[in-house]
């Protein structure tokens, strides 16, 4: 089991089909996988191993369609090139203006739609032959994907099985901050909606109304998914209403600490009682510009704390004797030593969801995607101090440092969250393989749906309701104004001979 969840752990693109397990537990569940890139596998591999050790079957869909005969001409680099190009056009420095970036990044989405048009006709297309080929009953199978990867609902709905989704939660925008909080929050909502119902409606729609044959959108096959675990807690979410069918499990992945290597458990213990701090930009980040490295690296040697520095680009000139760089850390089991005080992360929220864990207090340095927003939530609960890694000086990153090392709120305020996050009924692990056994045992969770799925945006706004109510309240008041018209004019009518009578007899 050990060889085959070290295996699990490379990066998956799509779609090898490795299986796991003895398909002789008839009475145990089939779960297929199709995981995302980067850290969002780091959330489903866990999924994975709980699975596993639950004696159910799982089948991962990994990269390369040889063993299915898809003859898909997609490979990992072409994947990965395009990410990297994206978080390339982001990191620039000098940073181009807001417009040129905008050109750019469009230009890469043109070829991450191609590539997604690439793979969800190839896939979707021989579907249900080719997967029915090889598992033979998919009626008891239960899939078990992350949104990022496309066309996987529809790939659900195509092959008729349980569908259970790993993601983040909407907000709506009366009451949850957007993801900046320098604008009004309405019109930030109205400007991602509009992008995004865009995007969807010129890419995803189109290539799903194609591969269905009939009008189909993105949101109302993602909408038929019955259970969707939300990879976040009220730790760190804003309260909201939800439904029935999102169950948060985040933090899934966190455990306690394990020993650390010996040469890195010297170098944390060299730190005395200033203690270390720990430093990584994620898995998608391998290196920066020399410039940015090197401010970065002259700020963490104005600090008397040791730094672990997870870098694998060139040494920085600037780099001090305090901050070791390594190409990979065991970073769960560093946040979670007794001399770790500071985490400064990219926020991502496998990391940040680490350092509510073990109550590490931050300083964040968002990069692109979901991860300012993640970092202005730990700001306004108090837990974070948030910078512009483009913009910013080795003087403010040390400032930082400082206000969150030396002011005890941010250690007390990261101490609460962590608290709540351990103060739940259920492990958000255990949640997560519950629901998806919960889908499988009742095939499916329909009474957990709700109906707005089903609905337009006009029926689900209610304006269909509010026209029809505007249109009887018009009706109503032309009516009346008629029937006063009517009315005053037959009363003239009838007063009009008896004033000419009048008038003839006074003359």
């Amino acid at each position: 089991m050990s060889a085959k969840m070290q295996y699990l752990g490379k990066s998956f693109t799509l779609l090898l089909i490795v299986q796991f397990s003895d398909l002789t537990f008839t009475h145990c569940g089939n779960v297929l996988v199709l995981p995302g890139e980067y850290s969002h596998w780091y959330n489903m591999r866990n999924i994975v191993g709980e699975l596993l050790n639950r004696i159910h079957s799982v089948t991962v869909l990994q990269e390369s369609f040889q063993y299915l005969v898809f003859d898909v001409p997609l490979k990992a680099h072409e994947v990965h090139s395009l990410s990297e190009q994206l978080i390339n056009i982001w990191m620039q420095y000098p940073r181009p203006n807001m417009v040129q970036i905008g050109l750019q990044i469009v230009d890469v989405l043109g070829k991450v739609r191609e590539m997604h048009q690439i793979m969800c006709d190839r896939v979707l297309r021989n579907a249900y032959q080719i997967f029915y080929t090889h598992f033979g009953n998919l009626i008891m199978m239960c899939f078990f994907s992350d949104p990022m990867m496309p066309c996987t609902d529809l790939m659900a709905q195509t092959l008729k099985i349980l569908h259970v989704l790993l993601l983040q939660i909407p907000a709506p925008p009366s009451y949850v901050p957007a993801a900046t909080l320098e604008l009004k929050n309405m019109l930030l909502y109205i400007v991602h909606t509009t992008i995004f119902r865009l995007n969807m409606k010129f890419t995803f729609d189109t290539i799903y109304t194609e591969i269905w044959g009939k009008p189909t959108t993105m949101c109302e096959t993602m909408g038929k998914a019955d259970i969707w675990l939300i990879r976040t807690y009220w730790d760190f979410e804003y309260p909201r209403p939800l439904l029935p069918n999102f169950k948060f499990v985040g933090g899934l992945h966190c455990k306690p600490t394990k020993p650390l290597p010996k040469e890195l458990e010297e170098f944390v213990q060299s730190s005395g009682d200033h203690g270390i701090i720990v430093f990584s930009l994620g898995s998608m980040i391998s290196n920066l510009t020399m410039e940015r490295a090197n401010t970065i690296a002259s700020a963490l040697g104005q600090i008397p704390q040791k730094v672990v520095w997870r870098y694998d680009g060139k040494t920085p000139e600037t780099l001090a004797p305090n901050t070791k760089i390594y190409d990979w850390i065991p970073q769960n089991d560093l946040l979670g030593h007794p001399k770790t005080k500071a985490f400064i992360t990219h926020g991502g929220t496998n990391g940040l969801y680490e350092a509510i864990y073990h109550g590490v207090p931050m300083v964040g340095l968002p990069l692109f995607a979901d991860q300012p927003d993640n970092l202005m939530h730990m700001k306004t609960k108090g837990a974070a101090v948030v910078l512009d890694i483009n913009k910013m000086q080795s003087e403010d990153l040390v400032d930082a440092l400082k206000t969150v090392l030396n002011n005890p709120s941010y250690k007390e305020s990261i101490m609460r969250l962590s608290r709540i996050h351990h103060d739940q009924p259920m492990k958000p692990l255990d949640q997560a393989v519950y629901w998806i056994e919960f889908v499988m045992r009742h095939k499916g969770a329909k009474h957990l749906q709700v109906q707005a799925h089903n609905l337009s945006w006009y029926q689900y706004h209610c304006l269909d309701v509010v026209a029809f109510l505007l249109s009887v309240a018009a009706l109503i008041t032309f009516l009346f104004i008629k029937t006063c018209c009517f009315l005053i004019r037959k009363c003239f009518r009838k007063t009009r001979p008896d004033a000419k009578a009048k008038k003839s007899k006074k003359e």
